[in-house]
């Protein structure tokens, strides 16, 4: 597999971050054109838990309640059969709030509501400002990290990957249409220290190379590097995509979003790493001398 690396490593970054620019592309394309589809934690609106016959379907289910709760109206499977999570807007004012009871009651003989709960429009308003606000500062502190550790055009390709990673977790959810609720908002900020972290270590190992092999080519100081952190980067992303596939299985719907848009960024994240994080640089002409201490003349 080294040998193999070894051999095909460049062709590797370089066909990668052709891949991760088009994936770029479509995705900032789907979330200008779809957008996310915000769960009820930004958008504001009423959950409602309830137990129906093990026999209804969501499509049954959807078909009772969207002529009086609106086509916004979701539905999701919570753990045992016949028990579903409904998601729909708050009644307009001087509206009744729906009887859920009489809705379900059209196509299910028993029907048991186990819970109730609202958010607030404004609370939702108020998560949205808060989470942009949060990713800011996050991309801003990270920003302040790299240009302090590395000079600036190994930190630019790192910064590219992270950019990519969330983009991808975006345009993914905007896609697909997924709900985008606070605990997929929470993944995406764990993407971004994950993906930092595998940037990091990659970009550590062609400074050290790029001041050891003063003579050698910059693109061959990178398919070194890659291939140098290559066991440590899948024994790291491996496992982690082991815990997080058991979410995946076991977590249910609360924590298939979570798990979906952990999965994606752990994968982009290794790629974009090992494609635009070294590749950048290359395009940016990054050589040896930006690492040599800078002769001072003394002379008076």
């Amino acid at each position: 597999m080294i040998e193999f690396l070894k051999a095909r490593m460049r062709k590797i970054r370089y066909i990668t971050s052709v891949l991760s620019i088009a994936l770029m592309v479509i995705s900032l394309a789907a979330l200008a054109i779809r957008g996310l589809n915000m769960g009820l934690d930004f958008t504001g609106g009423m959950v409602t838990e309830a137990v129906v016959n093990s026999e209804v379907t969501n499509h049954q289910l959807l078909d009772a309640l969207k002529p009086t709760l609106g086509d916004s109206v979701s539905v999701t499977k919570s753990g045992e059969d016949g028990r579903w999570v409904i998601r729909y807007p708050l009644a307009e004012e001087g509206h009744d709030a729906p009887d859920m009871d009489h809705l379900l009651n059209q196509i299910s003989d028993h029907v048991e509501i186990i819970s109730n709960s609202m958010v607030g429009s404004q609370v939702g308003q108020d998560l949205v400002d808060q989470g942009g606000l949060a990713l800011m500062l996050c991309m801003i502190c990270i920003l302040g990290y790299l240009c302090f550790r590395f000079e600036w055009r190994l930190a630019s390709g790192a910064l590219l990957a992270l950019v990519h990673d969330v983009v991808l977790v975006l345009g993914f959810f905007a896609l697909t249409q997924m709900e985008f609720n606070l605990t997929v908002f929470a993944a995406v900020l764990a993407v971004l220290g994950y993906s930092l972290n595998d940037s990091i270590i990659i970009a550590d190992r062609i400074r050290e190379l790029l001041l050891a092999k003063q003579k050698t080519p910059t693109p061959d100081i990178n398919d070194q590097a890659v291939i140098a952190t290559f066991s440590r980067t899948m024994v790291t992303s491996g496992t982690t995509l082991i815990t997080v596939a058991a979410l995946w299985l076991m977590g249910g719907a609360p924590l298939e979003g979570f798990a979906t848009a952990m999965f994606i960024g752990i994968i982009s994240g290794t790629w974009s790493s090992i494609s635009i994080g070294t590749v950048l640089p290359e395009w940016l002409k990054l050589e040896p001398k930006h690492y040599l201490p800078v002769e001072v003349d003394l002379a008076p």
